[in-house]
Formats: structure tokens, sequence, C-alpha cells
């Protein structure tokens, strides 16, 4: 054991201190790219230190708002990411050139095609929609307690990890899985055991539906009303919380990763391994002849994939896969927008923090099923940090190891659109490479 987490340290310690020199070609190519509680634990830490793509167009030019509506660009033509929609080798690879269809946020394109003129919503709002006044006041902001994250920066080989997961031969691959890879990240679903209960674990309130474009405030109140304190006593999910505040949220600044910060880094990825989505993951990977190595070097690799830093932005070493989907990232140039950010954890404890406000769901295409406090995938318009992100789409109370294998198994096996059924959720998940890495992942909601 110590030596395989000797490896994951000197994996993490070797690409995140040649960063700057390792991925200066990709940096240049990816300025095209992309309560009420019932918690214990989110109390009021007096004291506390606040830590702290694309090209974007306003929705509507006729807004007379003070803030205009926007959403992240694309990847413009396509430079520093591949596009192929064969299965990739994890061996690196230069760049290509690709599609030049818009990436992050690409949902805009799909709600955009069957948005309402302006004059037939003001047709339809006199017919009976009506227009919430915008809030003036939130519940009282609290902040969320982490002083028990700091046991997670000691050395990996210190840590104390859960017991790896009983891995039954039911829960290798099958022969159709392994033929569509459709399949199996429908598998992963099933797989995923830490998977929170709506109502149980937590209890979220999806306030009133929108339009991208609507500028109103339609949440009367967060959009978590509490999540229950046994979910920090997850391994997995404490371990990613730790990891959040570990990034600059400016989109062009460079990253100056810690050797703490690395251990964190190793001791997730670590912890990850031993549940049923990663161990599946694996398998997959295996079986389908895309990554043949021992589940070492197996860690060793999703390590590299999801931490090492490279460019966006306009700076050498100033982003990762794993910050810009899960953490998300504020892009300063013109301006300011949200990018990434697809990931419920982080959305809660920035809410909790106060630094998100949740501006309310997405109002389905055509006759899709309206969100309630039971929906596991959600299109939301929040602001973070001031900043406003129109549209944003996220899995709720899933695990941080299936959303990270889910991902992980498109990069390899699927392409940029990956048209799947998780659980009761038609949903695409979006793709995007740079280079050798990810750019950007994230779910679609599908009618």
């Amino acid at each position: 054991m110590e030596d395989l987490i000797k490896g994951l340290i000197d994996v993490a310690i070797g690409h995140n201190a040649n960063h700057g020199d390792d991925h200066n070609n990709n940096n240049q190519n990816s300025e095209s790219i992309e309560e009420r509680s019932r918690s214990t634990w989110a109390q009021v830490v007096s004291g506390e230190q606040d830590h702290d793509d694309h090209d974007h167009e306003r929705m509507t030019q006729n807004q007379t708002h003070h803030r205009p509506n926007r959403v992240e660009g694309g990847y413009g033509n396509g430079e520093g990411s591949e596009f192929s929609g064969s299965r990739p080798s994890y061996r690196p690879h230069q760049p290509t050139h690709g599609s030049s269809q818009p990436a992050e946020d690409y949902e805009r394109h799909n709600y955009n095609q069957n948005e309402k003129s302006p004059k037939e919503e003001q047709q339809e709002n006199t017919e009976g929609w009506e227009t919430a006044h915008r809030k003036h006041h939130k519940r009282p902001q609290k902040k969320v307690r982490m002083d028990h994250w700091s046991s997670y920066k000691r050395h990996p080989s210190e840590q104390e990890y859960s017991e790896e997961m009983n891995y039954v031969s039911h829960m290798d691959p099958s022969d159709e899985e392994v033929a569509d890879y459709k399949k199996a990240c429908a598998k992963l679903w099933e797989l995923d055991f830490n998977r929170l209960t709506p109502g149980k674990d937590y209890e979220i309130d999806v306030g009133e539906g929108k339009r991208v474009h609507d500028t109103e405030d339609m949440a009367g109140a967060n959009l978590f009303t509490w999540v229950s304190d046994e979910v920090l006593r997850k391994p997995t999910f404490s371990r990613f919380f730790a990891l959040l505040d570990n990034y600059n949220p400016h989109e062009g600044c460079k990253e100056n990763v810690t050797a703490e910060e690395m251990q964190e880094q190793t001791a997730f990825i670590e912890e990850i391994s031993r549940t049923a989505p990663i161990k599946y993951l694996y398998k997959y990977l295996n079986s389908s002849g895309i990554f043949t190595d021992n589940y070492h070097e197996f860690k060793r690799m999703l390590m590299d994939l999801w931490f090492t830093l490279y460019g966006r932005g306009g700076t050498a070493g100033s982003s990762s896969s794993f910050e810009h989907v899960f953490v998300g990232e504020i892009k300063d140039r013109g301006e300011q927008t949200v990018s990434g950010f697809h990931n419920w954890l982080q959305f809660y404890l920035e809410e909790a923090k106060g630094r998100v406000d949740y501006q309310g769901y997405i109002l389905p295409r055509r006759h899709g099923q309206f969100p309630d406090a039971e929906t596991q995938l959600l299109t939301v318009q929040f602001e973070w940090n001031g900043v406003l992100k129109s549209l944003s789409s996220m899995f709720i109370g899933v695990s941080p190891e299936f959303e990270l294998a889910l991902y992980t198994l498109c990069f390899f096996a699927g392409r940029e659109d990956n048209h799947i059924q998780v659980g009761p959720y038609p949903v695409n998940i979006k793709c995007y490479r740079l280079g050798n890495k990810i750019g950007s992942a994230f779910p679609i909601a599908e009618s």
C-alpha cells in the first residue's frame, strides 16, 4: 500500500510541478475552448477566511434590465480539442482541429431551438404566467465548518480509508456493456451505492421556472433547504468537499498547487478507487482494451486526467479538468461569466457560504416533466460571486465517484454527444476534449 500511495504522490508532484513547461502548447490552443438547516455541521464559523469559456454573447440584444443575461460561448473553431468520435487510447497526443459547434454551455443551443419570440412570451405572460418579484432577503447565510478537513492534508499513507468494496462477479461489465458504452453508463447509476435519497438525505426547493433570457429571480429561497450531516460522514463526499477550496475562481489566474493540496488529491483518488463505480470503470476500460495497465497505473491515470494543470484563459497552469467541471471558473475577458460549475456539492457549499444565489430552474423544452423536490437532474440559473450563469445543468444527490466515473467513461469510450439513459433520466453527456484532457463535461436533460 505504501508503494502504491507513493506512486500516486510521485505522479501528482511530477505533473503539477512541471505544468508550466508541459502544457504551454495546450495553453495556446485553449483560448478557443473553453436553511432552514437540519445539518449540525453547516454552522456559522466566525472569522473564517473566504478562499478566494469561449466567447460569450448576450441572450437578447434588447434587454433593458441593468444586468445582461449571458451564457458561455464555444470552443471557437475547435483548436485544442478532438471530436473524432473514436475510442481514444490513454496515450498523449497532439490536439487536432474539430467541430466548430459551441461547447460550454451547449445547453443554450438546445433550448434556443425551442425558444418563443419575445412577442409570444409577452402574450403568454398576459395569459397567466406571472413574473415573481425579486426577493429582498435570503435566509441567514451560514458558513460550513471545514476545520475537520485539515486531517486530509496529511500524507496519504497516514490517512484512514474506507474498506475496499467487495467486488462481486455481477459487478463485472457484461458482454453487452462492453459492446455498448451507453449500457455501461447506465450500469454506473445502478452501482452508485452512495447516491443520496431526496427527502431522507436532503431537501431542495426548486422555486419557479423561467426561460434562459429572463432576468427575474424566480426562487424565493435557496435551492437546498437542508442536507443531512450524515453526508459529510461519507468518505468520498468529505474528501471531495476538502478539494473545493484549492482553486482560484478566476479563469486566467495561475494555480499554485501546494504539497498539502496534492496530498488531498491523492487521498481523494485513493478513496474513490475503493468504490463500485470506479472499480467498474477500470474493469470496463480494461475489458474494452482502452486501458490495459494494472489498477495502480489506473489510479495514476485518473490523477493525471483530472488534476494535471493546463492552460485556459491565456495563462499556462491556470486550470484543470477537475476545477472546470466540478468547481467552476469565472471568465474575466469582456463581461464576466461563469464557466463550468456543474456539481451539486459545490453548489450546496457555495450557497451555504452565501456566494451562490439560486435564481430558479429553466423551464423544460416542449412538454418535458417539470422538476420537483424529487428531481435528481436539474437545469438551473444562478449567480456565483455576483456573476450570472444563465444556464447550468447538474445531477443532484449523486456521489462524486459516480460523476467522475461517468465523465471519464464518456471521455474514453464515447463522443462529444453521449445520449444515454441513467436511472429514469434521458440525458446527453457533453464531453469536450482539450488535447488528451477533459476540457469540459456536463449533463443536458433531454425530453
